[in-house]
């Protein structure tokens, strides 16, 4: 009797466990964005709702309301490196993003108390990092889901889009790490190993020091003869100096060192150069 009700129970046990389990697509599902940035990344992590023929800002999402800006938890944003947002300096590190939106004018507060996630309720301005207003801006087309992404990016300046239905805020962010680099380059320069192209080209992207620019690019150059990326190099900084001629003759080397090696992408750019530098000689 006992083996019998011992088998029984294993048999309910194994059936119980063996249950087919039910997948669904989430209805807001999860996303990451991740993006190199400055001198580190920012990643942000946030459900997707959709429109699903609803009507959002003013009524989903009600105006003059705090938002978790997305769904299910809040949005969060992950700074890998110090810099600004909106103007304002932001420690590296890891916060929540909420919003506040309306018609005219979203506030945008940046939130280090993780654990609050959707309980809007208990939100505590005390806890904010920033607390910054966009204007919003209105799309041409309409987008289902919302939507964040990282554009129009450079070496230190990009905008993080919130986008939705027809309303885009765009936040500014701002790698601020020209002082950090200068400074880096400065202490490798005392090196013996010299990134003299690599140090060039920084001043030359930036604005900074064209005098110093050209005299890292000519030793570049002195020690990687063959090298005609940094011979195009020299020969924008000239241009850059008004030194027509030098760059004329820079851009020459570089161009015929490339066509020997069959690179049509500089061949190209020192015939444009060529005739920037012939054109401002007129």
């Amino acid at each position: 009797m006992k083996k019998t009700i011992l088998a029984l129970l294993l048999v309910a046990s194994t059936s119980a466990f063996s249950q087919p389990v039910l997948k669904t697509p989430a209805p807001s599902p999860l996303q990451t964005v991740t993006q190199a940035f400055g001198l580190g990344e920012v990643k942000v992590e946030y459900s997707r709702p959709g429109i699903k023929g609803r009507v959002v800002f003013g009524d989903l999402v009600p105006f003059n309301a705090i938002w978790r800006t997305g769904a299910n938890q809040a949005t969060k944003i992950t700074i890998g490196d110090d810099m600004k947002i909106n103007g304002t300096a932001l420690a590296a590190g890891t916060y929540a993003i909420y919003t506040m939106p309306n018609q005219t004018e979203w506030d945008v507060m940046f939130y280090k108390d993780l654990t609050l996630g959707g309980d809007v309720a208990n939100y505590k301005p005390e806890n904010e990092a920033m607390h910054f207003k966009i204007r919003p801006t209105t799309m041409n087309d309409k987008l289902e889901t919302f939507t964040i992404a990282f554009n129009d990016v450079t070496g230190t300046t990009c905008k993080l889009d919130l986008m939705w239905e027809n309303t885009r805020i765009s936040i500014p962010l701002l790698a601020d790490v020209d002082s950090k680099i200068v400074k880096s380059i400065e202490t490798i320069m005392g090196s013996d190993k010299r990134p003299y192209y690599a140090a060039a080209n920084y001043y030359f992207d930036n604005g900074k020091d064209m005098n110093k620019a050209l005299e890292w690019a000519n030793k570049a150059v002195t020690e990687n003869p063959d090298a005609y990326w940094m011979s195009h190099l020299k020969a924008k900084i000239q241009l850059k100096m008004n030194d027509t001629k030098g760059a004329i003759a820079s851009a020459t080397a570089s161009m015929e060192k490339a066509k020997a090696d069959k690179d049509d992408h500089y061949i190209m750019l020192n015939t444009k150069l060529i005739e920037q530098a012939k054109k401002a000689t007129k």
